[in-house]
């Protein structure tokens, strides 16, 4: 049987290697819970088994009902008739397969009816259902909302929702993007309006792109300060599905086709406040924002895997010229080189979650303690630090994530050659649905915007000396000098645009910047990992001696004060 857990090395050994126990002692208040709950853990290894069944039971729900589906579903998509969304027959299917499995709510605490798993097991949940459906990710992983219904709402709303959140009994989206407002949503015009008589606010306006826009419950981001036109006027509010809400049309896509993207007409629609009103976008969407992006990494991860495994089943299968394609290197090159992007930028994607999830349980720690404890001061020190290696690491895991997805769907069709260019193949589905993950919850050079100034001015430095000042002996030490070189070449790029000080430069080369950045992070991520692993230490010497050349292009790119393009744009963009 198929079990996308158990059939993947790579996320087998990410489970079993994770430094995860002080992140488990205080997601689990030291085991406390265990006398109330039936199914909570008592000590840390009880945890990791539990979480080994439940990611068991997802990988073959994934493996063995969503993936066979997936084709069907993406040919039937989502409906709109008489303002009401129907999902094709596969999503119900999968939405109560998962249901029935209590899969939902996968990281809320136990309270509410969730699982209270650390965001690391949430991220191999998620990759999974991706690598299965993409469109079925958009619709189940609503981890993000409800995480931040979690964080920031108040415990009356919190008490309604969570538990409908995690029993599967409603579906969610954000509600943040507008005609004139994409990624511009300091722009939001939607008007949220007080009503004092009934407790509420009431919003009026329109939303478009919304995924899962039909979704039961949306958070909505909304002007609440009337005359403001900036970030400050806004607030996040939740509304539950009535029908003052309209569904005027639902997108016609190039990808993940049965995830419906809605245009939504709110008519002086009932909502609640989420926190405190002007902190919308500043605080709440920001940090919504934030994990919702490490989702759309960990669903490129997942679209990613299925292409490859596409790839390399049909080249094992193919024959041409009297023996199998896999034997050309122009094909097996292509082939490794996918396995090796996906495997170091699974690296990548899951040490953020697990900086995410160490800085928000440390959070949690440092809540429960009496004021004068001395610990205090040590643990707001290691947030601080965790938080700004989230902030950094968040946008180049999306980055980098979504950009080497579209690559592998890329060169999996060309491994098919002809046949991958036919719907008879999922590679042509992984292909379209690969796309929108450089779009949305913030383009490429949006991640690239927000990543920049944490990488000049030493977010990652730190953390990258660390690993740099470890010992490698045998086999790695010539890798480790070979990343000694590498990371040289990264802060020579890094000291020149700091000494430039040409804001306009400085753009133009940032994302080869940020290239250097993600190479030299998870060449040392690969290069730890070879520590324990033999299969590591292979793939650990082809990706360091890749990026080292890269990495070498990219520093000279940069650091090569060429403005040939700055200085000529007008001309070079006007018509011959």
């Amino acid at each position: 049987m198929a079990n996308f857990f158990e059939d993947n090395e790579d996320i087998l050994f990410h489970f079993q290697n994770s430094d995860i126990d002080e992140i488990i002692k205080i997601r689990e208040d030291n085991f406390n819970e265990k006398d109330i709950y039936p199914y909570a853990p008592e000590n840390i290894e009880d945890a990791k088994d539990n979480y080994k069944r439940v990611l068991s039971i997802a990988g073959e729900i994934a493996g063995e009902y969503i993936a066979p589906k997936a084709p069907e579903i993406d040919s039937e998509g989502s409906k709109l008739k008489n303002g009401k969304v129907t999902y094709a027959k596969g999503i119900k299917d999968s939405l109560e397969m998962i249901k029935k499995a209590d899969l939902l709510g996968i990281t809320v605490p136990r309270k509410y009816g969730g699982l209270n798993f650390p965001r690391i097991i949430g991220a191999i949940f998620t990759e999974m259902i991706s690598r299965a459906d993409a469109s079925v990710m958009n619709i189940v992983c609503l981890q993000d909302i409800a995480e931040t219904v979690y964080k920031f709402a108040s415990d009356e709303l919190k008490e309604k929702y969570l538990p409908k959140f995690c029993s599967g009994e409603i579906t969610s989206a954000m509600a943040l993007t507008e005609p004139d407002a994409g990624s511009d949503l300091q722009s939001v015009q939607l008007k949220a309006v007080e009503d004092l008589e009934n407790g509420c606010w009431r919003l009026s306006g329109v939303k478009r792109f919304i995924t899962n826009g039909c979704g039961d419950i949306l958070l909505v981001l909304a002007r609440s300060e009337e005359g403001t036109k900036d970030a400050r006027g806004l607030s996040l509010f939740i509304y539950e599905k009535d029908d003052t809400l309209k569904v005027r049309r639902i997108e016609n896509k190039l990808g993940i086709k049965a995830s419906p993207t809605c245009e939504l007409q709110f008519n002086n629609s009932p909502a609640y406040l989420i926190g405190k009103r002007k902190f919308g976008l500043i605080k709440y969407v920001m940090s919504m924002m934030n994990g919702a992006r490490v989702g759309i990494a960990l669903q490129a991860l997942g679209i990613a895997e299925a292409a490859y495994r596409e790839a390399l089943k049909y080249a094992n299968e193919r024959e041409q010229f009297g023996k199998k394609i896999i034997e050309f290197p122009a094909v097996y090159d292509m082939v490794i080189n996918m396995k090796t992007e996906i495997e170091t930028t699974r690296s990548l994607v899951y040490r953020t979650a697990w900086v995410v999830d160490m800085a928000e349980c440390l959070e949690k720690k440092l809540e429960s303690l009496s004021e004068n404890n001395d610990e205090k001061k040590l643990l707001r020190e290691r947030i601080k630090k965790l938080e700004k290696h989230a902030n950094i690491l968040t946008p180049m895991s999306k980055y980098y994530a979504s950009e080497m997805c579209n690559r592998v769907a890329y060169d999996a069709i060309q491994v098919h050659g002809g046949t991958g260019y036919m719907k008879e193949f999922n590679v042509e589905r992984h292909f379209r649905d690969a796309r929108i993950t450089t779009i949305y919850e913030g383009t490429s050079q949006l991640q690239v915007v927000a990543a920049i100034g944490g990488i000049l001015t030493g977010a990652l430095n730190e953390e990258l000396d660390r690993f740099s000042s470890q010992k490698y002996n045998g086999d790695l030490k010539p890798l480790s000098i070979k990343m000694s070189e590498i990371y040289k070449k990264f802060l020579n790029s890094v000291n020149y645009l700091q000494e430039k000080k040409d804001s306009e430069y400085i753009e133009f080369y940032s994302r080869k910047m940020i290239d250097i950045a993600v190479a030299v992070y998870r060449g040392y991520l690969v290069l730890n990992d070879a520590k324990i692993s033999e299969k590591k230490k292979v793939l650990a010497e082809k990706f360091i001696q890749d990026i080292s050349l890269r990495a070498a292009m990219n520093e000279e790119y940069i650091t090569s004060g060429n403005e040939v393009t700055l200085k000529n744009k007008e001309k070079l963009l006007k018509e011959f």
